[in-house]
């Protein structure tokens, strides 16, 4: 008795595993698993930080070292780390994960960076870019 997942002449290969950040005031990406972050602290609120990006240790401290970011991360980690390897060996080519934040900015570029290097760190290989960081 066969326990292939996969179609009949179905290879299974490499797992692309795209993780990205976005601002939900400039519309929703297309993805297979997606995170809302707008009830972490929002560093566009503190004149200091508004200028940079979750990409400035700073902001990304201020995002994730509080009582949320820290609750948020202690759920998040392991279960990316999870729904990723479900996926490795399946029919699939590729995942999309997509953290969303106001404008995409701050908050979901922080948790991102975040993630990547839990997932990183996990043995795997994720692309990671940020759609909206640019824009206002």
């Amino acid at each position: 008795m066969s326990t292939k997942s996969q179609k009949s002449g179905e290879q299974a290969g490499p797992l692309k595993i795209i993780l990205f950040s976005f601002g939900f005031k400039h519309g929703r990406p297309e993805a297979e698993m997606m995170w809302d972050v707008r009830f972490l602290p929002n560093p566009y609120w503190d004149e200091v930080l508004k200028p940079f990006t979750g990409l400035d240790e700073r902001v990304a401290r201020y995002v994730l070292d509080n009582a949320s970011g820290l609750e948020f991360m202690k759920l998040l980690e392991p279960m990316i780390i999870f729904l990723t390897k479900s996926f490795i060996g399946s029919s699939r080519s590729e995942i999309r994960f997509a953290i969303g934040c106001t404008g995409g900015k701050h908050r979901s570029v922080a948790v991102t960076e975040h993630l990547a290097r839990v997932l990183t760190g996990a043995g795997l290989r994720p692309e990671v870019f940020h759609r909206d960081i640019e824009k206002e």
